[in-house]
């Protein structure tokens, strides 16, 4: 998995709402009808942006050190941190005893979807 921190600008608009826009990643642009809700749609664009470039195999910009970050008139720099994880499917071998197979097929499912939500029910996702 890897981790980012970007310094996003959060602009406080007339009707409450919050604009966010990060200065190192042109066109990052988010908002949030509260500013909870904005750190939450900043930390979203983040990891969207970070993983299309991981996707696109893109080189990732590098960031700006928070205090070299220029504010304007209701305006507030936070750090904001991105956790991307590779999502590409891979192919595994996996050995099953023959009955389960037999229902798996009888309804339907998916085995690797079966699989996935096992996992991420164990690992607490």
């Amino acid at each position: 998995m890897a981790e980012y921190v970007y310094p996003a600008i959060f602009h406080s608009n007339e009707d409450g709402t919050y604009t966010i826009t990060y200065p190192d990643l042109p066109g990052c642009i988010s908002e949030g009808k509260t500013l909870a809700n904005a750190m939450y749609m900043a930390q979203s664009a983040l990891t969207q942006w970070m993983e299309y470039c991981t996707d696109k195999k893109q080189e990732v910009p590098r960031a700006s050190a928070i205090q070299d970050i220029e504010t304007k008139e209701n305006e507030f720099v936070n750090l904001i941190r991105a956790d991307v994880r590779e999502n590409r499917a891979i192919k595994r071998t996996v050995s099953i005893p023959k009955w389960m197979d037999d229902k798996v097929a009888e309804t339907g499912l998916s085995l690797s979807r079966v699989l996935q939500d096992a996992l991420l029910q164990k690992f607490h996702v």
